[in-house]
């Protein structure tokens, strides 16, 4: 009788195996098809010129290539993880904007299959392939600067994966994997200062959740101990490095002595104007993927299974906000650093109302928050499809960044490469790093941003002594000098402005005008030589090229 019983149940134990294979198959093909349509569009892009924070990166990472150790030749108020990852990506795809954007798309498409196996430990499966393309969608937006490799991409991927593992930590207790979640979220860190949050997130949670059980202090140390050991050795070892190649005075004054004056500059009622300004931008192309994850927020109370999951998403959600915030500057690109949270709730808010649904009205129900899902994320890509699939990449670059001179940088950059030799130091004045990495060429100075010399902050005056000493002492052969208010974000009539504008004056005494790039309308009119000195500029969008008199 017992084995009749049994026989009888086999069947449907097979068929619920069997649906639960098919449905990993389903997942994993939808995941991959989301891969390869954000990958595709991406690779379409890959061209574009870099930008400013790109150009700084991708010239550290350039250095770093050729044995020179960060902060010595180029001043950054960044830590070297970013700078670090690019050079990496340049050992193997090149030095070009195709080869770091390549990198990029690995990283991303990385990224996006860390997001799914999260989301699927939170909410299945659906939960799952919503939240990976969720996040492709938003990561690849305009409205963020998704496509440029942004440090925020890489403090994302490290995030994600620390906090994937502790997840994996905290059920299995092993103090292994509690030391390479920390090592994990230390290496967001050091990708930017404000991953830092997500490493304070995962060792909040870790001590509330040991917090819930009969507390054993020994192994609640041990446990706290091994984690907060990974998360600081990457910046122990990084100290220890910079410390062997002598730079570590640089180091320590740009990225914490500086950097602290250059984050309190925005006071909290400016940081609220520049938020508010700021967000509706952000979310307007994905808004109904962001109006989702609002569904899934409260999901976390009104769904049982997730609100299991109350304290990661939320507790998630909000130290990504507090890395947004640093400096009250709200720029678009530092809202990737919420987007990890963000596609989860969309994740948790599609899993949420399938379950609520399919108990209430059967298959025909239960499929509208999928479909719901597919129309926000069709929305997301046609409101910006002239960006992501129509318009050539350098006219992307320059539509959507204004009159930043970053198309004009590679001319610029490809004759000065032209015309001077290798081991020859060129000065750009502005903000344009990007210059130095495609010419090849090392900065006569560290300031390879003018914009903390405009600052009425305490090191200005001192910053700008430096600076003229290094290009005075450097006399190089070529000078660029960049005429535009986006690359110096000077404030009128602010003696920092005027003490520097008197010095290029009196610079200028000893050079020639031997090119010029001049944005003008849609369109970029480049003279050289002779044709260069006899025209005459319609803009205040200029870089100058000028080369020392015999």
């Amino acid at each position: 009788m017992g084995k009749s019983r049994k026989t009888a149940h086999r069947p449907k134990q097979q068929a619920e195996a069997a649906k639960r294979t098919n449905g990993k198959y389903y997942a994993y093909a939808l995941l991959l098809l989301v891969l390869v349509f954000f990958a595709a569009i991406r690779f379409r892009l890959r061209t574009m010129p870099l930008e400013r924070d790109e150009g700084e990166y991708a010239y550290s990472g350039q250095l770093m290539l050729q044995g020179i150790p960060p902060y010595k030749l180029a001043y950054t108020m960044k830590l070297p993880g970013t700078e670090a990852a690019y050079a990496a990506i340049m050992a193997v795809f090149g030095q070009t904007p195709a080869g770091i954007h390549l990198g990029l798309i690995l990283v991303n498409a990385a990224t996006i299959v860390l997001i799914y196996l999260l989301a699927a430990r939170l909410s299945g499966r659906m939960g799952g392939v919503v939240a990976a393309a969720s996040y492709a969608a938003l990561s690849t937006s305009f409205s963020v600067l998704g496509v440029p490799a942004h440090a925020s991409h890489f403090v994302v991927f490290f995030a994600v994966a620390g906090i994937l593992v502790l997840l994996k930590a905290m059920k299995t207790g092993r103090l292994w994997q509690l030391f390479a979640s920390g090592f994990l979220l230390g290496l967001a860190f050091l990708m930017k200062q404000p991953g830092i949050a997500f490493g304070v997130f995962g060792g909040l949670y870790l001590l509330r959740c040991e917090w819930k059980r009969p507390i054993e202090w020994k192994s609640l140390l041990s446990k706290l101990g091994c984690y907060g050991a990974g998360v600081v050795l990457p910046f122990v070892l990084t100290c220890l490095v910079l410390l062997a190649a002598g730079v570590f005075r640089n180091f320590w004054f740009w990225v914490f002595t500086y950097a602290g004056q250059y984050t309190s500059e925005n006071s909290p009622a400016l940081g609220l104007a520049a938020f508010i300004q700021t967000f509706p931008a952000v979310v307007g192309p994905a808004v109904w993927v962001w109006l989702l994850a609002g569904v899934g927020l409260t999901a976390l109370w009104w769904h049982p299974e997730s609100r299991r999951h109350a304290t990661v998403i939320g507790g998630l959600l909000f130290f990504s906000f507090l890395a947004v915030c640093p400096g009250f500057f709200f720029r678009e690109h530092y809202f990737i650093l919420m987007l990890p949270a963000v596609a989860l709730l969309a994740g948790i808010a599609v899993h949420a109302t399938t379950e609520e649904l399919s108990g209430k009205g059967g298959m025909a129900l239960a499929a509208i928050p999928a479909l719901v899902f597919s129309a926000a994320l069709g929305y997301a890509v046609f409101e910006q499809r002239a960006f992501l699939l129509e318009k050539d990449p350098v006219v992307v670059c320059e539509e959507r960044y204004s009159t930043n001179p970053f198309p004009e940088a590679v001319v610029v950059a490809q004759y000065l490469d032209e015309h001077t030799a290798a081991d020859e130091p060129v000065a750009v004045l502005g903000s344009e790093p990007e210059i130095y990495f495609y010419a090849k060429r090392h900065s006569a100075t560290g300031f390879i941003y003018v914009y903390g010399l405009m600052e009425k902050q305490k090191y200005s005056l001192e910053m700008q002594k430096k600076m003229i000493g290094e290009v005075d002492s450097a006399r190089p052969q070529y000078l660029v000098i960049v005429k535009n208010r986006l690359s110096w974000l000077s404030k009128e009539g602010s003696p920092e402005a005027l003490s520097m504008a008197a010095w290029i004056q009196s610079l200028l005494g000893g050079y020639e005008l031997v090119g010029i790039a001049e944005r003008v309308g849609k369109h970029t009119e480049y003279r050289w030589d002779d044709e260069a000195r006899a025209y005459r500029p319609h803009s205040q969008n200029i870089v100058g090229v000028f080369k020392r008199k015999s």
